[in-house]
Formats: structure tokens, C-alpha cells, sequence
């Protein structure tokens, strides 16, 4: 079968590790470019070592090169302000874009949760990595009881809070938030960031609080380890932390009133860590791993449909 061609935007931490999961493994897909904005940058250096065209001069460098007509796909981990201009430019070529910033110009994908629904989309977008981490756990509560409320904290260590993530912080909260509620059903949704200062640096941890009416013990449970064995699949060091929780609201709460449970309900409680792969980030970042192994996901099961077609 033939590969489809890719490039990535964005020679950083992510972009790097997203390089070097497509060159040792992706079935569908060849690595045809590397573009970014600092020459100097260790991404262009083991791009152009590996053989993989490179050019310093952003999105329109790319599109100069040689080989940008056979690109099929332009995956893009630079920011959600650059992202805009990056998609305007390659639509208007005719190529799909799969979105590792918090842009959401694109509809939202989470592989274990919807990733065959997008597949004529010119641009997909892939949320944050707290919603990669989470809104698959709030899917699976609300595939069995009905999530009046979700609320989410993802810790990541500041070590692996890079330039991007800094300055997208304001839009993560929002992007998560709406796919916690379009993608996981919740019926609102809040999201909370926190760049842990911690030495040595620990590993991601996500909290996620899912309030229900009502709620079948096992029946959530069992949805929820589900849920966590076909992250796994993709991302080997996703698990949870202990058993999931589950805790009567009274009425009175402030949280169960802003969610309509006038008569209580339960709070459904998940503790998450992710452990990155550590093919290019060290292990604790997992928060880049998620979301570099979410991308890869999606853009080969993109490529598959194409070939297919």
C-alpha cells in the first residue's frame, strides 16, 4: 500500500517526537518534511540527519520545497495564533491538517472516542492533552449515566510547559471545556491547568469529577476501565491511579445546584497519570506523548480511509 506523505509544522519538543514516532512506526504514513521558524533548532538538525527535508522559513517555506506537491497530510504543533494562518495557507493547496494546537478551527477528535467521524474534514483539531487525558473518561461515565457536570485538573510538570503551551494556556481551558461537553457529553464542562514546579519533575496527573443524578457502581466502572484499555492501546503508559470514586452530592452543593441536581446526585471521581514513551520527551512528560500518539492515531486512520478511497 502506499504511504501517504506527511510534513510537520513546528520543529519543538512536539513536533520532534511526533517525527520520530512516524519514522519508527506508523503503518500508512512516510515523514517527507520538518518546517520550523529557528534554523538552530535540535528538531531541523535530526530532521535533516535523518534524511527528511527541512526548511527554517515556516509555512511558506514549505511550500516551496520540492516535495510539498506529494504531501497529503501537514500536521501542526506550533500555536493555536499561527495555526490560523497555517490553515488558510495549505487548504487553499488542497492539503489536510491535523491540529496538535488548542486552535479548534477543525472538528474535535479523540481517537477512542469518534475517530472515524471526521474522515472528509480538511482539518481535524486534537483538543489539548488534558482532553486527550480526560474527555475519553467523562465519555465513558456518560455512556452509562448522564453528566449534568464535568470538571477536569491536568498537572503537568513546568519542565514540560514549553513556549506554546505558555501561551496558549487561556485558550486550553476553553478548548477542553467544549470538548469535555461536545465530545464527552457532559452537559457543562470546566477545565483547570497546573504547571507543577515539582524536582525531580512528575509525571501528568489528571482529576477528573464527572456529577450524575444517578448512578449504576459498577456499570461506570466497568465503562471506565474499558475506556482506559483502548487509550492504552495507543498510549502504554496511560492508566489509572486508583479505583474509581464515587461520592453523594447534597443538593445544597454549590457545584449540584450550578448542575441542576436539585435532588443530589453523585460525584464520579477518576485519577489519572500518563507516562510518556520517551522516544524523543523524557517519561514524565506525558503530556506531549498523548498528544503527539493521539495525532499519529488519527492521521493514520485518515491516511487508511484515503487509500481505501
Amino acid at each position: 500500500m502506499t504511504r501517504t506523505k506527511v510534513a510537520i509544522i513546528g520543529s519543538g519538543n512536539i513536533g520532534t517526537d511526533l517525527m520520530i514516532k512516524v519514522i519508527r512506526g506508523a503503518e500508512h504514513l512516510e515523514m517527507a518534511a520538518m518546517i520550523g521558524i529557528d534554523p538552530d533548532s535540535d528538531g531541523l538538525a535530526r530532521a535533516r540527519r535523518l534524511k527528511v527535508a527541512t526548511s527554517a522559513d515556516g509555512v511558506e517555506g514549505l511550500v516551496k520545497l520540492d516535495e510539498f506537491a506529494d504531501i497529503g497530510i501537514v500536521f501542526d504543533a506550533t500555536s493555536a495564533k499561527a495555526h490560523r494562518h497555517h490553515h488558510d495557507t495549505l487548504t487553499a493547496h488542497g492539503k489536510r491538517l491535523v491540529d496538535l494546537t488548542p486552535a479548534a478551527i477543525g472538528p474535535y477528535v479523540v481517537p477512542p472516542v469518534n475517530l472515524g467521524a471526521h474522515l472528509d474534514a480538511a482539518n481535524v483539531n486534537m483538543v489539548t492533552c488534558g482532553g486527550q487525558a480526560t474527555v475519553p473518561v467523562v465519555a465513558a461515565v456518560s455512556a452509562v449515566a448522564p453528566v449534568a457536570y464535568a470538571e477536569i485538573v491536568a498537572s503537568i510538570s513546568s519542565r514540560s510547559a514549553g513556549p506554546g503551551t505558555r501561551a496558549n494556556i487561556d485558550e486550553f481551558t476553553e478548548t477542553t471545556a467544549r470538548a469535555l461537553e461536545e465530545l464527552g457529553g457532559a452537559r457543562r464542562g470546566k477545565a483547570i491547568i497546573v504547571l507543577n514546579p515539582a524536582e525531580p519533575p512528575l509525571i501528568m496527573r489528571d482529576t477528573v469529577h464527572c456529577l450524575v443524578p444517578e448512578a449504576d457502581a459498577d456499570a461506570v466502572r466497568e465503562s471506565v476501565h474499558g475506556m482506559v484499555e483502548r487509550v492504552r492501546a495507543y498510549v502504554p503508559g496511560y492508566r489509572l491511579k486508583q479505583e474509581v470514586q464515587f461520592l453523594p452530592v447534597a443538593a445544597s452543593d454549590r457545584a449540584a445546584r450550578m448542575a441542576g441536581l436539585a435532588e443530589g446526585g453523585w460525584q464520579v471521581s477518576v485519577f489519572l497519570e500518563v507516562e510518556g514513551a520517551a522516544h524523543y520527551l523524557p517519561a514524565y512528560a506525558g503530556n506531549l506523548d498523548i498528544m503527539t500518539a493521539a495525532a499519529l492515531r488519527t492521521a493514520e486512520h485518515l491516511a487508511a480511509g484515503r487509500a481505501a478511497a
